[in-house]
């Protein structure tokens, strides 16, 4: 990494310095060590070293804080433990702030005194990427995002043939011609929004929602100019490429004239939209913004899709993506969503929000520099899944669904691994034979 400098430690110090934030302060000073949080982190669980407890990585930015806030800390800063942050203390950071926390939440539920151990690793990294040391690869993904307008640098053409392919598929699925999946159309209830992989690596997982859009005869429209529902300057927690994200699809929103905004299945892309992008660009919506999985629940209960669970005999588990049940209290509508589609839907344990990550939140699959101890901390969620005896595993997360297929090819759990959406196409009977 490049030598840490006079100008980069102001940088990042003013992060810890901002009288805007009274919440930071707050947590920085309330963690009493009682290493409660250890025994709820993958981390620790899975390696084993101390260096990996939540506590650990919140003492990280506070001796910081205490090194350069605190008298006690510039005058007797061994007494104190507070640190200096020279080249030793970035290459910490960074190894532990992002290379050790998937930012999951499930410490923070877990504290004792309820410290918000997330948010103090979130701002550990903002001080990280103000300074310029977010790892290689999660950055090459922020950049391709703020230069394409996708993470997956996915060009228009490439898009737009992608979509009339899943157009002709749903067309023939339904046995009708007049089936659509409509780009750029202005005034529209929905606007739809996708997780980048699913046009580039699933693109039946497109064509599967478009199918419940279609039964449900929603008003609906994607937009070629922003349809990224991710934002993972949410992860870099760089502040300025993070607004700069948000605000395209804000902008969006009114260009295309649409009510309501619906976030595709992505756990992160819902928090950094739905929660986080109003802070971002320091703006109300004028618009709803919900997720894919209350739109199908509320489908479900007007009627407007009749699922039959009858045709749906394996069983089937839940996934439930951090930022999606802990992080936005999604819990139940995916539950309502799969009895009314499966005949045998089995829990985890634990599940809802106590569920452990599947390992793959934080940005850790954007980090290929942390690839193995990645795969490592998986081992909960595999022993979770074998416990259920599921055949398929169900998770409405585009980022778990990479994770969980990767560690069903490399601890050979032999399970099939379906969005939400793809499960609920399943069950629904095409209208037109």
């Amino acid at each position: 990494m490049e030598k840490i400098n006079d100008i980069k430690i102001k940088t990042a110090l003013e992060v810890l310095n901002s009288h805007d934030d009274s919440k930071l302060i707050s947590h920085l000073n309330s963690c009493v060590h009682c290493g409660l949080c250890a025994k709820t982190c993958l981390y620790y669980l899975t390696i084993g070293d101390e260096r990996f407890i939540p506590a650990r990585k919140v003492e990280l930015v506070s001796s910081i804080y205490r090194r350069y806030f605190t008298v006690m800390g510039k005058v007797l800063p061994a007494l104190v433990s507070a640190r200096k942050l020279d080249d030793k203390m970035i290459e910490e950071m960074v190894d532990l702030l992002y290379g050790g926390c998937v930012m999951c939440g499930r410490c923070v539920r877990h504290c004792s005194i309820g410290v918000d151990i997330e948010y103090v690793v979130r701002k550990g990294r903002e001080m990280l990427a103000k300074m310029g040391y977010v790892p290689e690869s999660l950055q090459s993904t922020v950049k391709a995002a703020l230069e394409t307008g996708n993470n997956m640098g996915i060009s228009y053409e490439d898009f737009v043939d992608t979509i009339e392919w899943m157009e002709e598929e749903l067309q023939e699925e339904c046995n009708d011609p007049e089936a659509r999946i409509p780009l750029n159309e202005p005034g529209k209830n929905v606007l739809y929004t996708l997780n980048p992989r699913e046009p580039k690596f699933f693109p039946l997982s497109i064509s599967a929602m478009a199918k419940v859009f279609y039964l449900a005869k929603e008003s609906w429209t994607l937009s070629t100019n922003m349809y990224d529902v991710t934002n993972y300057a949410y992860f870099s927690s760089h502040p300025g490429e993070a607004k700069a994200i948000a605000q395209r699809m804000y902008d969006e929103m009114q260009n295309m004239k649409s009510g309501r905004l619906v976030l595709a299945e992505c756990g992160h892309g819902v928090r950094s939209n739905r929660w986080e992008a109003p802070n971002y660009i320091e703006k109300g919506f004028f618009f709803e913004a919900l997720t894919s999985v209350e739109l199908i629940a509320e489908y479900i209960r007007k009627g407007r899709i009749r699922p039959d669970r009858e045709r749906m005999k394996d069983a089937v588990t839940l996934h439930d993506p951090c930022n999606l049940a802990r992080g936005s209290g999604i819990v139940e509508e995916q539950r309502y969503i799969l009895k009314n589609c499966v005949s045998n839907f089995v829990e985890m344990t634990p599940h809802g929000t106590d569920n452990f990550c599947c390992g793959g939140g934080g940005g850790q699959l954007a980090m290929s520099e942390y690839n193995d101890r990645r795969l490592k901390i998986a081992e909960l969620k595999v022993r979770q899944i074998r416990k259920t005896g599921a055949a398929i595993v169900v998770t409405p997360c585009h980022n778990c669904i990479d994770q969980l297929t990767q560690i069903n090819v490399t601890y050979n759990l032999n399970i099939q691994i379906k969005t939400l959406a793809e499960i609920v196409a399943d069950s629904l009977p095409v209208l037109k034979e």
